[in-house]
């Protein structure tokens, strides 16, 4: 009966190391159109869970404040969720070429989602300085 009971829990196990998240974004990279310095851009990204475990996120990294994101709870097996990204163009000129970096359970544990503005300074849009 003992050796039963421990082959039982020795299947189980193999079958849970099985399972793993798998981590998916169809578009990693969204381009903005230009914008004129002051507004702040809002993106979602769809993500969705191709494995057999629950999706989790736990953390993101940006390179700075001007960049909030909100990340979604667990996402099911086969199932799509939302991140929501804000990036505050406010003092930021020119090429902006941005990184999210997402701390995950997925196969792969570090995922990346881009971004890109092109973003015309205050003054240059108002025909020069004040």
């Amino acid at each position: 009966m003992r050796s039963l009971f421990i082959a039982l829990i020795i299947l189980k196990s193999a079958i849970g190391f099985g399972q793993s998240a798998d981590f998916f974004v169809e578009k990693p990279l969204h381009k903005f159109p230009k914008t004129v310095e002051g507004p702040v851009l809002e993106h979602t990204y769809t993500v969705t869970n191709q494995g057999t475990a629950p999706l989790i996120i736990t953390e993101y990294k940006v390179a700075c404040p001007c960049t909030k994101v909100v990340l979604p709870d667990t996402i099911a097996p086969g199932a799509s969720a939302e991140i929501k990204l804000t990036f505050d163009t406010k003092g930021k000129y020119y090429q902006q070429d941005r990184k999210i970096i997402l701390f995950t359970n997925s196969k792969k544990p570090i995922q990346e989602l881009r971004f890109k503005v092109y973003v015309i300074p205050k003054d240059e849009s108002e025909g020069g300085n004040q």
